[in-house]
């Protein structure tokens, strides 16, 4: 759904609290604290969409426990934002969102991060099988020629690959299905088995990388094939085209909106690729399947 479609299908803050309370409350009303069905609408002056809960005696609207929850901005504005950013294939930055939706940029931010970290919400829910991708990239500061302020090494070149002081990142993908990654905080083989194993349907799965030994740990788990990049980069079937194409879309988004990623944040900058690339095939519905994933 693009923008104009959004604007035309939620004027106000009244039909954004009636969509979301079709998808919400679709089998009924219920209250988000106790759960109870005993509700019933509350008539409250100018505040729209207020539930009475008979049970636990509590107050809540559809709002209550989403990423929505108590928030001061309008809804339409938050449902532009949320249709701006699934939009934008290399990202969005939080300046050009406050920009676009006159919004400061502290909220815009935050309002972002709360996107994202639904989105990231989701990874847990990606279970790869089939023939599966697996490999690891680095996000940081380019080195510049010349300028010894950006080297690892005074007088020196900074290290490039496994080498480098950049926050890794660990990934796997399925041959035209979806993408997991995060931030990998071990890559020794201990570590990469875990993330397999929690990401991964070992039975029937063919894993395919590159030669960095650490991978050869999943061997007595699963089928590996592996690709030796100092030799060629494709052997027939064998080839990890598809994760690197994932990791020129997670670098895009980095050096042409970001520019810098706080290693506090960055989990949730590389989940918003991730749930856009398994987006892909949904051309016209992610705006939609995020929201109501807000209630899921």
């Amino acid at each position: 759904m693009n923008l104009l479609a959004i604007f035309q299908q939620f004027p106000d803050q009244e039909a954004c609290i009636e969509h979301l309370e079709k998808i919400r409350f679709q089998k009924g009303a219920y209250c988000p604290h106790c759960g109870s069905v005993k509700v019933a609408r509350k008539c409250d002056g100018g505040r729209v969409g207020r539930w009475n809960c008979h049970d636990c005696k509590g107050s809540f609207n559809v709002l209550s426990g989403s990423i929505f929850e108590k928030t001061r901005t309008p809804l339409q504005k938050w449902f532009m934002a949320i249709g701006l950013m699934v939009n934008a294939k290399k990202s969005l930055s939080s300046y050009q969102l406050a920009r676009d939706l006159d919004l400061t940029h502290q909220t815009a931010l935050t309002m972002q991060h709360k996107i994202r970290a639904e989105m990231a919400s989701k990874q847990g829910m990606v279970k790869l099988q089939g023939v599966v991708e697996a490999d690891e990239t680095y996000i940081g500061g380019k080195p510049r020629k010349g300028n010894r302020r950006d080297n690892d090494k005074p007088g020196g070149s900074a290290p490039r690959g496994r080498g480098t002081r950049k926050i890794p990142l660990i990934g796997a993908v399925e041959r035209g299905g979806k993408v997991v990654t995060q931030v990998a905080h071990d890559l020794t083989g201990k570590g990469i088995m875990e993330f397999i194993r929690k990401h991964v349907e070992l039975d029937g799965t063919l894993l395919i990388t590159d030669e960095y030994k650490a991978y050869n740990a999943v061997r007595k788990n699963v089928v590996h094939a592996v690709i030796n990049h100092s030799e060629q980069y494709v052997d027939g079937y064998t080839h990890t085209n598809t994760i690197e194409g994932f990791w020129s879309l997670v670098k895009r988004a980095w050096f042409g909106s970001h520019h810098h990623y706080s290693e506090k944040y960055i989990p949730l900058f590389a989940a918003e690729t991730a749930w856009k690339y398994n987006m892909r095939k949904f051309k016209g519905l992610a705006f939609n399947i995020f929201v109501e994933g807000c209630f899921r």
